[in-house]
């Protein structure tokens, strides 16, 4: 009987038909091509829209988690500078690892327990009601449902879809908690962090921008009813074109579009917050200035005739009293906080000037 040592040939690989695209396929340049491409396409989520750097990120961001292109660009998310995925991505790859997970959903909560593949005998378990959504911030109740505006009055997610915010917020508080090794850093949702979000909680662009002050602009520096662009152009000639629409949008086009000198408002502190030059800036508040005149004319009591000043009193003190009467007349509640904001220093460490710059904004005097 004779014996044969017979060397092992390995099957030859069978090409998988459909399989999904990953950077493990391509080389380095034509995975950089390739980004290229992807980022023109308008059915990208608009954080990696025109931005190839950000989509080949989150490509090999999703190729370390074993995802493929789709997956990655839909449910991985930047918010931030932090990455950021879906509660339902969360919950799948919680899945894929061998934890058994239950969601339990009843009127006003939802609970996800969790049994880890090596303890299946210890249920993770975490609840979230209403009452956990007030006390975190994100919405009030009333009339025994949840209530949650912007400052427009437009219904946000926590009054649109309840269920669908409980259900995530629950799904990524019990994953954090039972099996963070899933998550591989991306350990919080979108709206986690503050993003607008959709009922899939997938982001969106937000319905209203945040709350900055407008800085007055001076007369020499042009009309802006008249020649808007010619102006912009004057006042930003060396300014790189991304730093005066920052994020894609024209909003000094915006701001001549507003219907009142609030919504400008508004625009200048999306601009600002996008990293808007201040030359730029300048000219979107001279349309607010314009507007806010055009809405109300000056009283008498938004500038008093005479000065008073009190004995000890210094210039700084007068700038500080003349503001907050000014910001109590405008209903602006929360003064230090948007002061702070805006100039990056307190109202006590402030110099009299920038109180009048902005005293003369909420009274719509800037000039």
């Amino acid at each position: 009987m004779s014996t044969e040592i017979v060397k092992h040939q390995p099957a030859p690989a069978i090409a998988q038909r459909g399989g999904a695209l990953s950077l493990g396929h391509m080389s380095p340049h034509e995975a950089w091509l390739f980004c290229q491409s992807l980022a023109d396409t308008p059915l990208l989520p608009d954080a990696y829209r025109r931005n190839p750097a950000s989509v080949l990120w989150a490509m090999e961001y999703g190729r370390a988690l074993g995802l493929d292109v789709v997956t990655t660009i839909n449910t991985i998310h930047v918010i931030k500078g932090k990455p950021t995925q879906s509660a339902d991505l969360m919950l799948s790859r919680a899945r894929e690892a061998g934890h058994k997970v239950r969601i339990r959903q009843e009127p006003g909560q939802c609970t996800v327990s969790i049994w880890r593949s090596d303890d299946p005998e210890f249920e993770n378990a975490v609840t979230w009601t209403y009452d956990d959504a007030v006390t975190a911030g994100l919405c009030e109740m009333r009339n025994g449902k949840p209530y949650s505006r912007s400052s427009k009055g437009e219904k946000q997610n926590w009054e649109k879809y309840p269920r669908a915010m409980l259900r995530a917020r629950a799904i990524s508080e019990c994953v954090r908690t039972a099996c963070p090794e899933v998550l591989h850093g991306a350990i919080y949702t979108p709206e986690e962090v503050g993003a607008w979000v959709d009922q899939d909680g997938h982001p969106v662009e937000p319905p209203v921008a945040p709350v900055q002050q407008l800085r007055p602009v001076k007369s020499s520096e042009g009309d802006q009813w008249a020649t808007p662009a010619a102006t912009v152009a004057a006042a930003t000639a060396d300014v790189p074109a991304e730093s005066l629409t920052p994020g894609g949008r024209d909003y000094l086009h915006e701001a001549h579009a507003a219907p009142d000198a609030a919504t400008v408002r508004q625009i200048w502190q999306d601009a600002k917050a996008e990293g808007g030059r201040p030359e730029y800036l300048a000219q979107i508040a001279e349309v607010g200035k314009q507007k806010a005149a055009a809405e109300q004319q000056p009283s008498t009591d938004d500038v008093p005739d005479v000065e008073v000043v009190a004995e000890g009193e210094t210039e700084a003190d007068v700038a500080e009293r003349e503001l907050r009467a000014a910001a109590a007349k405008a209903g602006l509640d929360n003064l230090d906080e948007e002061f702070e904001q805006s100039y990056g220093i307190p109202i006590a460490q402030a110099g009299a000037q920038q109180m009048r710059q902005m005293t003369a904004i909420l009274t719509g005097s800037a000039a």
